[in-house]
């Protein structure tokens, strides 16, 4: 069976797999049936899952039933613990669908199927085609965003990433997930390696163009995001970490920071200015009468701010910190 797999993920082209796989997977599966693992998105129970790998099989990793993977089952629990998403239901842009929530979201989203947007380059599976660097939507389109395992393929990542924040809503958050090597410090990169094979060997997979270091979150955060670096398998029980055969991947969650929270960060003079411009629209002060002088004002509580010694604590220096982007 693990000869099987990692022949097709090789050789057969992705619209295909994903139209085969939705019939061939299960069936394999009746060969695994039994109790000791479980999927969380599906409820299925088995011996253990399917081995999965383009280079490297790994085993007891992709369920039969759903087809999700460890890493898509740790994404779950945490969506479901830690989230009101699937509660709430916001506009969500899920770009490269996978197989395994785009089910469970769409029967969740059932009574607001606009509210649940996939999109994909070529999947028959998505509801959008087009290409993630260019993304024909609006500004603000989305709440919530997936996207996951996608910019390790595109030419230019850093111009996906800018584009993935625009369509985010202000204050909106989203997971942003790539194969991260976290015992590298930057990530590596060489479009001169053109050969499949050769590929396959450096990157892991013939059509991934780099492997993300410790700075993926940095380039993230370039884009304009706010990111929170999430190491969730660590928050599981052994027992969940062994019944849900997870991974050690981390979390990548991202906000895209409100306006509100852009003028609270942005110097206090800047503060000043933008404070005495609304007041001097909302209200115009009545003129001295002739050969009269008005009686000097108290100062202000920001005019106080501004003479205050350059090393003396402010109110934003003591603020308690913004809370963590991943509580949506």
């Amino acid at each position: 069976m693990r000869r099987i797999i990692k022949w097709a993920l090789n050789h057969l082209p992705r619209t295909l797999l994903q139209r085969l796989a939705g019939w061939m997977v299960p069936l394999a599966g009746l060969f695994y049936r039994g109790r000791r693992v479980e999927c969380p998105i599906c409820g299925s129970h088995y011996r253990k899952f399917l081995p999965y790998g383009y280079v490297t099989s790994r085993p007891n990793a992709l369920c039969p039933h759903c087809l999700s993977l460890e890493r898509h089952r740790l994404l779950w629990l945490w969506l479901v613990r830690e989230t009101r998403l699937l509660d709430d239901c916001p506009r969500l842009l899920h770009i490269a669908p996978e197989v395994c929530l785009m089910r469970h979201l769409g029967r969740l989203y059932a009574q607001h199927p606009e509210r649940y947007v996939t999109a994909d380059l070529e999947s028959p599976l998505a509801k959008l085609h087009f290409d993630v660097q260019q993304i024909p939507l609006e500004d603000g389109f989305a709440e919530v965003l997936l996207c996951n395992h996608i910019l390790e393929h595109v030419a230019d990542d850093r111009r996906a990433m800018r584009e993935l924040f625009r369509v985010l809503r202000p204050g909106g958050w989203g997971v942003i997930l790539s194969p991260v090597d976290r015992t590298r410090a930057a990530t590596f990169e060489d479009d001169s390696i053109t050969d499949p094979d050769e590929r396959t060997r450096i990157f892991g997979q013939y059509d991934h163009r780099r492997i993300y270091g410790r700075d993926y979150a940095d380039r993230l955060r370039e884009a304009g995001f706010e990111v929170l670096e999430l190491d969730y398998a660590a928050a599981c029980t052994p027992e969940e970490r062994r019944r849900y055969a997870l991974c050690k991947d981390w979390l990548y969650i991202v906000r895209r920071p409100a306006e509100s929270d852009l003028i609270r960060k942005a110097p206090a003079s800047v503060n000043r200015a933008s404070a005495a411009g609304k007041a001097a629209a909302e209200e115009t002060p009545a003129a001295a009468p002739a050969g009269k002088t008005t009686a000097a004002a108290e100062p202000t509580a920001e005019e106080a701010a501004a003479a205050r010694p350059a090393n003396a604590p402010t109110p934003e220096s003591t603020a308690e910190p913004a809370s963590r982007p991943a509580r949506a």
